[in-house]
């Protein structure tokens, strides 16, 4: 399972890389997600960031008005690039790193992810949040925002996989298979409390916004 599920990340990996020119298409066409980009303000970000999965920086230029420092993680040399362009603040720090592999060398006082959540197999679930929680300095919190089980209406799902699949094609009529869990905001929840997780999720039309403390003591690592 797990080698089908590598070779599951290598296509999705190969997706992104393949489509970073057009990777801010949603932005510009869904209106729902720049509201969601507008809710950063409201949100507990502060001190030094970790950012996952960080694509083009839209959400990059957003955390570095809020945060004393920002390091912005991705797999995908051609949406790095894209995001260096955009983000003008010197306090940011772009490094290209398989998020599956790579494990932070220091602490954050926030670590954020948006529409990454969806894309973790999840078998790997809970070692991610042991990641995250161990890349969390004490009273540090999680913030996470992804697209719930609405989203489904708008993917092409693909059955008996190792795990929840999309189909995505890109304009010059390539196909990649992508990891696409659409979590339910409940059972996401039961999930990390189950987890030792101190979480708190709310849905934005269709979407879903949440924090959340680890666990006091956590053998992660």
């Amino acid at each position: 399972m797990r080698m089908d599920d590598d070779a599951l990340l290598a296509e999705q990996r190969a997706y992104y890389r393949a489509g970073a020119a057009a990777y801010d298409r949603p932005y510009a066409e869904h209106e729902a997600l720049r509201e969601l980009l507008a809710a950063v303000d409201g949100l507990p970000i502060a001190g030094d960031v970790l950012e996952l999965a960080c694509g083009t920086g839209q959400w990059t230029v957003r955390l570095a008005e809020r945060a004393r420092s920002v390091t912005a993680v991705d797999a995908a040399a051609e949406v790095l690039a894209l995001a260096r362009a955009r983000t003008a603040s010197h306090c940011v720090r772009f490094l290209e790193a398989d998020l599956f592999e790579w494990q932070p060398p220091r602490r954050y006082d926030t670590v954020f992810f948006a529409f990454w959540l969806s894309h973790i197999p999840p078998a790997r679930l809970p070692g991610f949040w042991n990641t995250v929680a161990a890349a969390l300095a004490p009273g540090g919190k999680a913030i996470f925002i992804d697209d719930g089980p609405a989203g489904a209406a708008y993917e092409e799902v693909l059955a008996d996989q190792s795990a929840p699949t999309a189909l995505r094609r890109l304009d010059d009529g390539s196909q990649y298979r992508i990891v696409k869990v659409f979590h339910n905001a409940r059972a996401l929840t039961d999930d990390l409390t189950a987890l030792g997780w101190s979480v708190r999720i709310r849905t934005v039309a269709g979407n879903f916004i949440g924090v959340a403390e680890p666990p006091t003591t956590t053998t992660a690592g």
